[in-house]
């Protein structure tokens, strides 16, 4: 699940429609805002970045909406992804080996995933 807040810009004389409209559209939570400044804040949910990305676009080209950017997000697979590098070794088996040479590795990007001896 990931959940992003986004800041939603709108002429003061426009923003309780537009309010309206992102309550009603379902694609949105609205938390508050300054009416005289025309800005507010919305977040979004999604199961992945692509379904963030269309709900953005939803509101980025709702009638009235000036601009609409994402401010912050929360990515439960990026935290997924940081918790795994994080329990991972922070140096491969094959640099601590001391029966391997050095001329022997072949280095192509990712020293976790590669045969080290003679092989991609």
């Amino acid at each position: 699940m990931n959940i992003s807040s986004i800041v939603v810009q709108v002429k003061p004389e426009n923003y309780d429609m537009v309010k309206a409209e992102l309550e009603a559209s379902g694609v949105c939570e609205y938390h508050f805002g300054e009416k005289e400044k025309g800005k507010m804040i919305v977040t979004v949910e999604g199961q992945g970045v692509e379904e963030e990305i269309k709900k953005l676009v939803h509101i980025q080209t709702t009638k009235g909406v000036l601009a609409a950017d994402m401010m912050q997000t929360y990515q439960e697979e990026l935290d997924d992804a940081i918790k795994e590098l994080n329990a991972a070794d922070a140096v491969p088996e094959v640099l601590a080996d001391e029966n391997i040479d050095i001329r022997d590795i072949k280095y192509n990007g990712d020293l976790k995933k590669k045969d080290f001896m003679g092989g991609v």
